[in-house]
């Protein structure tokens, strides 16, 4: 039997997800398939939340 406990306990697989933007390391910021910068878009922000990239400092939190 499984403890009741461990329903929340334990984290779930985390659904895959596609990444609208990409990295552009030339202008360095996240930009959409068309070329605009990815902060452009409210209806991305709003899903997602943020556009950060891993590229920039790892000291800094608002790389």
């Amino acid at each position: 039997m499984r403890p009741f406990t461990l329903n929340y306990a334990l984290p779930r697989a985390l659904p895959a997800m596609v990444t609208p933007y990409r990295f552009d390391a030339l202008r360095q910021l996240n930009v959409l398939p068309d070329g605009r910068p990815a902060v452009s878009d409210r209806a991305l922000l709003r899903a997602a939340g943020t556009t950060t990239s891993t590229a920039g400092s790892q000291t800094h939190f608002d790389d």
